[in-house]
């Protein structure tokens, strides 16, 4: 059979996860993180096991070699290199060391991300973690420790993973303020700090990594308007200014827009900025990664709207979220499915920051079952990735320079409210929320038909045989 539409031949095919998800390795040479101290719903799995990929690493990658991907998307364990947030662990790096290794055996490049919600507990004990410009000092320091020791084996690195969905959760960062408007000072003074930590860590790269490329990770926000009506029009373009152009914009440009810049001095929330500062701001990343799976869509707010339910960074004077009828839900894709979404955002990020992109998260999830006959028949994932990868080759073909696709996740991982009832992965992880057994790993349809996506470099056209 022919395949068409095929990607460019140097088209980095991947997929995903992240440390505090799937390693596990609780009591194994990593520190306390803060994900084993945030509240975990009675009946649901915490990270203590997680995937069990500290135990599963080479099987892990023998299949990932199976699978073909040329790179593997993952991140660094803060508290697994650095158990108390001073001091190196040597049983911490020599981990990374045989998974990179591994992959490199394998023609797999890999592609660490350094921060991926997850920093040791004692930097939230000591200072507050990122409320603090201690811990700029103390990611710089984590960066530079990771870029000495793995540079010369790690050239694509990504920074921060989604910066808005790092600074929202309080129990994850230690932003427990009861008061409001104090917890959105917080969060914003937060967000600060970890793009000032990023502009450094991005100097200390050049220095120590020349030849090495560096990006930060958004989670891309697509951003529709309820109707026509210019002010749900001016709401959109809100609601896309505050929960995505704000991070993007000053991880780019250094500096917020006009308009999100006069919106947090309005509300007395502008973070504190020292003239010193100024020095890092100009430190860009070289790609952007991007994390999508919906679209959302908003109108004007009106003065008896409540949205204390949403999200810390929807939380404003400026919009107010609305369900989108033409988008159809399932039981944990709760924005919808909207594959067009993916190429309406790649266009738009493009054409503000002309940076190469890299999709470094885009995947569908599900309650997935074992067949009696122990197959996994997730043709529903199929049918998502499918999708989406062609949204991926249109964008690739009109010229926008798409340098790779990493799907989430590789295998199953825990999902941070919702334990293992909720699975993205193309490995099935055979474990419960309660009971973590031998986490023996199973291959779900998705994976042979990813599989082949990799090995013909393409994919039919939906309707085309």
């Amino acid at each position: 059979m022919e395949i068409k539409n095929k990607f460019p031949n140097d088209f980095l095919w991947g997929a995903s996860t992240s440390a505090f998800q799937v390693e596990g390795g609780f009591n194994e040479g990593r520190g306390v993180a803060n994900s084993d101290m945030r509240y975990i719903p009675s009946g649901l799995a915490d990270y203590k096991v997680a995937s069990d990929h500290y135990h599963h690493l080479k099987e892990d990658v023998t299949l990932m070699k199976e699978l073909g991907i040329k790179v593997y998307r993952f991140s660094f364990f803060w508290s697994r290199i650095m158990p108390d947030g001073e001091n190196v662990s040597e049983e911490g790096l020599r981990f990374y060391h045989e998974l990179i290794d591994a992959l490199l055996e394998s023609d797999i490049q890999p592609f660490p991300t350094l921060f991926h919600f997850e920093m040791p507990y004692a930097l939230i004990e000591k200072f507050g973690g990122f409320k603090s410009r201690e811990c700029v000092d103390a990611y710089e320091k984590y960066a530079r420790i990771c870029f000495k020791e793995f540079g010369h084996k790690v050239k694509i690195w990504a920074t921060i993973n989604e910066q808005m969905c790092a600074t929202a959760p309080g129990d994850m960062n230690g932003n427990t303020e009861k008061d409001p408007y104090l917890q959105q000072k917080n969060l914003y003074q937060m967000s600060y700090h970890m793009s000032l930590a990023e502009k450094k860590a991005i100097a200390a790269f050049r220095d120590i990594i020349p030849d090495g490329k560096i990006g930060h990770v958004v989670a891309m926000q697509v951003i529709y308007p309820a109707t026509s009506h210019p002010l749900d029009i001016q709401a959109a373009q809100n609601a896309q200014d505050q929960i995505q152009w704000s991070f993007l914009d000053f991880s780019i440009r250094g500096q917020y827009s006009s308009h999100f810049t006069t919106f947090l001095k309005k509300q007395n929330l502008y973070p504190i900025m020292e003239l010193e500062d100024q020095q890092y701001f100009n430190n860009k990343p070289d790609f952007i990664g991007v994390n999508y799976y919906a679209s959302c869509t908003v109108r004007a707010k009106k003065k008896d709207d409540d949205d204390s339910k949403m999200p810390p960074f929807y939380q404003s004077q400026q919009f107010m979220v609305v369900e989108n009828k033409y988008i159809q839900t399932t039981e944990w894709m709760h924005f919808g499915v909207d594959s067009e979404g993916l190429y309406t955002g790649l266009r738009e990020i493009y054409d503000r920051y002309q940076l190469p992109m890299i999709i470094t998260e885009n995947g569908m999830a599900y309650t997935d079952q074992v067949e009696k006959d122990g197959t996994i028949q997730d043709n529903y994932r199929i049918d998502y990735l499918k999708q989406h990868i062609e949204k991926c080759l249109q964008f690739v073909s009109e010229g926008y320079p798409l340098i790779g696709y990493c799907m989430w996740s590789f295998l199953d991982v825990v999902s941070s409210h919702e334990g293992f009832n909720k699975r993205y992965g193309l490995v099935y992880v055979d474990r419960t929320n309660d009971n973590p057994k031998s986490c023996k790993r199973i291959k779900k349809q998705s994976f042979y038909w990813y599989k082949d996506v990799i090995k013909n470099n393409g994919i039919e056209k939906v309707g085309e045989k």
